[in-house]
Parts: C-alpha cells; sequence; structure tokens
C-alpha cells in the first residue's frame, strides 16, 4: 500500500494571507500566528503577502483573485465574525466560508479557512492565542500540509515517482 501526505516543510513555497481588518483586535492575532507558524516551517518572510480587506465578506473575492493570479502555492483567510443581535451574522458566515471554499475547489488551490465565528468577544479571543490555540495557525498549517499534498498527488497521478 503506497500512502501519500504532505509534508509540513515550506521552503520554497509561496503564501498570500487575506485578513479581514474589521475585528482587528482578534484577526491582527490571528495574522500573527499564522505568519509565526509558516516561518517556523521554513516559509521565507518574503514568501509571504498579506492583504488586508475590510472585512469577512470581502474574504472570497480576493481569495479568488489571489487564486487567479497563479503566483502562490496556497492561500490562507483570516477573519472574525462576531454575532450580533440581528440575522447578519448568519448571513456574513455562509456566504463567506461558501465563498472561500467554493474558490478552493474551483481554481484547485487550498485555502486555510481561519474565519472564526463566535458569539462573543471573549470566544473569539480564546480562539486567537489564549485557551483553545491560535486558530491562524491552524489554517496556516493546514494550508502548507495541502500545498504539499496536492504537489504529491498531482505528480503521483501524472505518473511521476516521488
Amino acid at each position: 500500500m503506497k500512502t501519500i501526505q504532505g509534508s509540513l516543510i515550506g521552503s520554497g513555497l509561496r503564501f498570500a494571507i487575506a485578513v479581514s481588518r474589521f475585528n482587528e483586535l482578534i484577526t491582527g492575532r490571528l495574522l500573527d500566528g499564522a505568519v509565526d507558524a509558516l516561518t517556523r516551517h521554513d516559509v521565507r518572510h518574503q514568501d509571504i503577502e498579506v492583504y488586508w480587506v475590510p472585512g469577512a465578506w470581502e474574504l472570497p473575492l480576493i481569495v479568488k483573485e489571489l487564486a487567479l493570479s497563479g503566483k502562490y502555492e496556497a492561500i490562507v483567510a483570516l477573519g472574525a465574525v462576531i454575532q450580533g443581535d440581528t440575522p447578519h451574522f448568519d448571513y456574513v458566515c455562509a456566504e463567506t466560508s461558501k465563498g472561500i471554499a467554493q474558490v478552493s475547489m474551483e481554481q484547485r488551490i487550498p485555502v486555510g479557512f481561519g474565519v472564526l465565528t463566535c458569539s462573543n468577544l471573549e470566544q473569539a479571543l480564546v480562539r486567537a492565542g489564549s485557551k483553545s490555540g491560535n486558530k491562524g495557525v491552524d489554517a496556516a498549517i493546514a494550508a502548507l500540509e495541502m500545498a504539499n499534498l496536492l504537489s504529491q498527488a498531482r505528480k503521483t497521478t501524472k505518473g511521476e515517482s516521488n
């Protein structure tokens, strides 16, 4: 049995990070975690480009544009949507996640999903670097692993040896 898995070595890989400015107290921490995770796995600082968007709603559009550029092996999307008193939260969360997933599938590029959907600020803070770790780290590591896995899968399906 042959098993193919993605490594966590990022040397030579290029990443884009799309991050929402809305709730920057949270998203700034997610960004710090994502950059730290990538550089700890041998991604050079000059191989990471950060794109700021106004809010989570705008993430799918910039993620698509970055995917279409062909410059990156993977993209990381970071945002924080905190529930309020209206159903606006539900619409933003659903369309953001659906849009990001659609880009990943259509463009065949890994997109690490680091968009928090929390009931309150305390939950968001917990997921952005305290008790529950940092979901920016998790999204970056997932994107890194998937970039390497896709590279391996594409070589294998073309009949090349590993």
